[in-house]
């Protein structure tokens, strides 16, 4: 983690959480002020245009398939509408890799603004989940009062009408994030035929919805600062020129308050402690970067209000780098964001190249184990092939194996049947093995190379390279 607190500050604060009592080492509760200012109605708006997105994804298709599919339990994936089956499995591992490689990046650069402005956690959390218990509660201080009072019929019917829109936004959250994994369509099934008919899906649902509701009611804050892996490894990331939302300790210090149209001796920070109470998870910005900040910007908005109000420049707290705030010199590009973003550029344009160049139809042919070649009674040599051919695409494939070299060579099925046409359905696979057939007297080595030509309805797809073995023949 960066240093990027005020000298006077130390390193004190690093020692203890926000969300957690130092002497009794029970949880404090977290009451953050309704945020308000520029930069929440941006988040707000953004905020909407992601939830839009999301929560149609399911139902967006193309060709009559998900665009987006990530079905971890078979295997089968969709980013984009392009299809990744078991067998691209290496080529998924390396988009998911060229992925998070761009985040290392972004993150390098950017701090961390997506989990502010992108992540559903918080999101949902301050959009939706935290929207609710404003209306019903009201600001942090009747929250905690209404928290602090005794059950009576008013904070009965509010917690009551809370948690149930609670419970009914996990659902539907639920049932969006479910979607994405089994497709809409199988999700449907669950409502048309009943949860008995699809009892592993209905689970799955009732699971899901638990635990988003644990997560937005109780756990809230943990998330980012204990469970999320992007949070606890973002120390490893930033540097001091990756831009953050960062408290101008040089402009700012030293704290105290001031009198209207009197001369200053301290800095202008105000020490009002508003930029701590609007915080959802409780830290004082003024510390420096801390793990817990996940860059929402609801201090800078509450900061810019003071500011505005005692005649001082914004930007107090701002995003910001500690270089630009220590020399005045804004963010430049680095050695090490720079070699960061060749690497994540080779990457990208490898993974580009292998999509494609990607075939629809992925053949293999091998000799059959353990079995050498066959004396025919018409003098020729036959060799055993077992072969797998597999339709990457989401469309019927007819498939014909055409035997290229040797000059001569004939191909026949073991079961005797037609060897000229293979049909594969969506995702379809067939297995099977297949002579070569050569003339004894065409042999002229131990290992003759063999191609086989694949054609998928009737263009050239692949050529598979093998080996006859056969003896050869010498002459007196």
């Amino acid at each position: 983690m960066i240093n990027q607190a005020i000298p006077e500050a130390g390193e004190q604060y690093r020692d203890t959480l926000s969300l957690v009592d130092n002497k009794t080492g029970n949880r404090n509760w977290i009451y953050p002020k309704k945020p308000n200012g520029a930069l929440y109605n941006g988040r707000t708006w953004f905020s909407i245009l992601l939830m839009i997105l999301l929560f149609s994804g399911p139902f967006m298709k193309l060709h009559g398939h998900p665009l987006f599919l990530l079905n971890i339990l078979e295997r089968k994936f969709i980013l984009f509408g392009i299809p990744f089956w078991p067998q691209d499995l290496p080529l998924f591992a390396l988009v998911m890799i060229t992925f998070v490689l761009f985040i290392i990046v972004f993150t390098v650069l950017f701090g961390r603004l997506w989990c502010g402005w992108a992540c559903p956690q918080t999101i949902f959390m301050e959009m939706l989940f935290r929207k609710i218990e404003y209306l019903l509660e009201g600001d942090y201080k009747n929250q905690m009062k209404l928290n602090q009072s005794p059950w009576n019929t008013q904070k009965i019917i509010r917690k009551s009408l809370k948690h149930l829109l609670f419970i009914i936004l996990s659902f539907a959250i639920a049932n969006t994030f479910l979607a994405y994994i089994i497709s809409i369509d199988e999700l449907t099934k669950l409502i048309t035929d009943g949860p008995l008919m699809h009892l592993g899906t209905y689970i799955a649902l009732v699971i899901f919805t638990f635990i988003f509701y644990i997560v937005f009611s109780r756990i809230r804050e943990i998330v980012c600062i204990v469970i999320c892996p992007y949070g606890r490894l973002q120390g490893l990331m930033l540097d001091k020129n990756s831009i953050v939302v960062a408290y101008d300790f040089i402009r700012g210090e030293p704290r105290g308050s001031r009198k209207k149209d009197a001369v200053s001796q301290t800095g202008d920070c105000v020490d009002c402690h508003r930029c701590v109470q609007v915080c959802p998870t409780g830290i004082d910005i003024r510390n420096g970067t801390q793990l817990e900040c996940i860059n929402c910007t609801a201090c800078i908005d509450e900061c810019n209000d003071v500011m505005r109000k005692i005649h001082q420049p914004e930007g107090l707290i701002r995003y910001a780098s500690m270089h630009e705030i220590t020399n005045g010199i804004k963010k430049r590009i680095t050695w090490r964001s720079g070699a960061y973003s060749i690497v994540l550029c080779i990457l990208a344009t490898l993974v580009t190249y292998l999509l494609l160049t990607r075939s629809d139809i992925e053949t293999t042919v091998l000799r059959t184990p353990g079995m050498t070649y066959q004396k025919q009674k018409n003098n020729s040599i036959t060799n055993m092939y077992n072969f797998e051919v597999i339709n990457k695409t989401f469309e019927e494939q007819q498939v014909k194996l055409v035997m290229s070299e040797p000059a001569g060579a004939v191909m026949r099925m073991v079961d005797g049947t037609d060897p000229a046409i293979l049909v594969l359905g969506e995702d379809g696979m067939v297995k099977g093995s297949f002579f070569i057939e050569i003339s004894d007297t065409s042999i002229k080595q131990n290992n003759t190379p063999a191609i086989l030509n694949v054609y998928s309805n009737g263009e050239l797809v692949d050529r598979i390279a093998t080996n006859f073995v056969g003896p050869v023949q010498f002459k007196n």
